[in-house]
């Protein structure tokens, strides 16, 4: 078969096309979501440094949520559900979440003393939404987004007990708040089983 002219250059297009080297692929941009989330953690990082530069006040509770907002699409995705937040005058913890009113409370008394961890204890009640119980799963949560597992402890902060208990055995004393129906001496009775021997009685109410 005679090669024609159209055929030749047909095929040397061919064998340019099978031999050229391909230019590499530019870099793929950023995603909008990266750019949103980097942004996000810029906005959060000034904020945390704005409250420690003005400690003597406690952030406003729009603040507050604007930060569940950025916190919540920095680390869960934007998949947590929206709660309301509110100071408690009341208590005398770092926070707590309840899931039945989707409300997070922030303990002022204790932010008033430790007002550089009000970030750490959005973020430790924001994992509750997820796992209500301090398990292996939250313990795991808090360690990839850098929350504290324990609140600190402060005179200021500890109630006066109501009763006053003792081992008759020992006269080691225990402070409580609440009524104890059966309970025994934790140094006296073995195996952290209640013990009638060592049984604490009530001193003063």
């Amino acid at each position: 078969m005679k090669k024609t002219k159209a055929s030749s250059m047909a095929l040397a297009a061919l064998n340019y096309d099978l031999f050229e080297t391909k230019p590499m692929p530019p870099p793929v941009p950023a995603t909008l979501y990266t750019k949103i989330k980097n942004q996000l953690w810029r906005q959060s990082v000034a904020d945390i440094k704005a409250w420690e530069a003005n400690l003597d006040k406690l952030p406003a509770i729009e603040e507050l949520c604007r930060m569940f907002n950025r916190y919540n699409w920095l680390y869960f995705d934007g998949k947590l559900s929206q709660v309301r937040i509110e100071y408690s005058t009341r208590m005398r913890i770092a926070g707590s979440y309840t899931p039945r009113k989707k409300l997070i409370r922030i303990g002022y008394k204790y932010h008033q003393i430790f007002p550089e961890e009000i970030a750490d204890t959005l973020k430790h009640e924001m994992i509750h939404i997820i796992y209500f119980k301090h398990n292996a799963a939250f313990k795991k949560e808090a360690k990839r987004i850098g929350a504290s597992l324990k609140a600190r402890t402060h005179p200021s902060l500890m109630r006066p007990s109501r009763y006053m208990y003792c081992c008759p055995n020992c006269g080691k004393k225990y402070p409580r708040q609440k009524i104890l129906r059966m309970a025994s001496c934790g140094d006296c009775s073995k195996g952290g089983k209640f013990d009638a021997r060592y049984k604490l009685k009530l001193l003063k109410h």
